[in-house]
């Protein structure tokens, strides 16, 4: 028996609805706000067949460049084979949500600017790079009143 090929072959649990979010979709989802330049992860939602993405941009994260009433078209770059190339796909809003991927880079900016605020009205020098976590400080065991002890396994025993 051959195997089926067909649009959404492979999507049992990609697109199935987690649990307790199964029913009725939020009203928050179709009230949301979107705009041209909003970046959006595409995520099929399995309760609406209309207007969802292809399985292949299931996951992916694009960029708006087209708002209408009930749908967004969103900019993709899909790998085909050593390049991208640009992929534009319109889909209903119950299959987008808002990006959080640059939600940390924008407060950390947010923060430097109001640190270089500070430190320019103290009229001091700031370092707002980013460091890698530093190895930690050397210390000393005392085996004075700390004896080391050996341990060993327990040995397995066989009771018939």
């Amino acid at each position: 028996m051959g195997h089926s090929a067909g649009l959404r072959a492979g999507t049992r649990y990609a697109f199935s609805r987690k649990f307790k979010q199964k029913g009725m979709i939020k009203l928050s989802t179709y009230l949301a706000v979107y705009k041209v330049g909003d970046i959006v992860d595409l995520k099929v939602n399995g309760a609406v067949q209309k207007g969802a993405v292809h399985k292949v941009y299931h996951g992916k994260t694009g960029v708006i460049y087209n708002v209408t009433k009930s749908a967004v078209g969103v900019i993709i770059y899909k790998r085909v084979g050593n390049r991208y190339i640009e992929k534009r796909v319109n889909v209903r809003v119950e299959h987008v949500s808002l990006s959080r991927s640059r939600e940390e880079f924008i407060n950390r900016v947010k923060n430097n600017a109001v640190k270089k605020q500070k430190a320019k009205a103290e009229g001091s020098h700031l370092f707002l790079k980013r460091q890698p976590a530093m190895p930690r400080e050397a210390r000393t065991v005392d085996a004075k009143d700390n004896a080391p002890e050996t341990i060993t396994p327990i040995p397995y025993e066989t009771t018939i």
